[in-house]
């Protein structure tokens, strides 16, 4: 039976992903001249029915935030792509690598996503980079772990992409929303299950995630936004998401 729902599951997913590519396309010519207005929305359509293929119920709290910014949020793995898109009108920033991934690369171009290589000789480029989307009102969602973890518990923040928020002309209109992740397998599932970490690569976990019988869910929570002027410098902001991240994080551990 696992067998035969990793292959249907499996086929659901890349029919909708595919399909709704080709409007996305479509969309996007008559757009481009306007910026992104509606392809957003075709995102959010696709990853909301990819949840409900993976057999993943999304529990909200909290509002995503209207203000100008960025979003932060604690990384487990490929799937926080299709979560986090879900609820809003968001653009990821992403490690360089992944443009070249088969199947996601072409994902993220497309859907505007911004790579990144997390090197220090690069910073100022990558600043560069959000600094401009971030003037043209983009909210760039960005993971300070740097890395996936197993999904119990939430790494220390590294904070260079914080750098950006910090340039005079828009500091002090910018805000950070930061945002709880957490993820329950279905029942008699490795709690682990939602997580890419370790030696585990890409095709293994699509499959123990697509094969897996019964239902998950995911506890999203929208945290307070926080204004980037009310902090001296990146360190104090990184450390203050991070802090009010992990609370949240325990906090739906905790209640699941």
């Amino acid at each position: 039976m696992s067998a035969i729902r990793f292959v249907v599951r499996l086929i659901l997913m890349i029919t909708v992903i595919y399909s709704l590519l080709a409007v996305f396309l479509i969309v996007r010519i008559f757009e481009w001249p306007f910026g992104r207005k509606l392809t957003p929305e075709i995102t959010r359509l696709v990853c909301n029915l990819c949840l409900k293929i993976m057999g993943i119920t999304q529990k909200v709290q909290g509002t995503p935030m209207k203000s100008l910014g960025s979003v932060v949020a604690n990384h487990s793995s490929w799937i926080d792509i299709f979560v986090l898109n879900a609820s809003q009108r968001i653009f990821f920033v992403s490690k360089s690598e992944v443009r070249n991934w088969f199947g996601i690369g072409i994902l993220g171009r497309v859907t505007g996503t911004v790579f990144i290589e997390r090197r220090m000789r690069q910073s100022l480029v990558q600043k560069g980079v959000f600094f401009e989307r971030l003037q043209k009102g983009d909210k760039l969602l960005f993971f300070p772990e740097g890395t996936s973890t197993d999904g119990q518990q939430v790494d220390p923040f590294k904070s260079t992409l914080f750098a950006a928020l910090f340039e005079p002309e828009l500091k002090d209109l910018l805000s950070v929303q930061p945002v709880s992740v957490y993820y329950k397998a279905p029942k008699g599932q490795d709690p682990r299950l939602y997580a890419w970490w370790g030696e585990l690569n890409m095709v293994q976990h699509l499959q123990s995630v697509l094969s897996a019988p019964g239902n998950g869910s995911v506890s999203v929570t929208y945290h307070e936004p926080i204004k980037v002027s009310d902090h001296a410098n990146r360190k104090e902001l990184a450390k203050k998401c991070e802090d009010i991240i992990r609370h949240g994080h325990e906090d739906s551990r905790e209640t699941a």
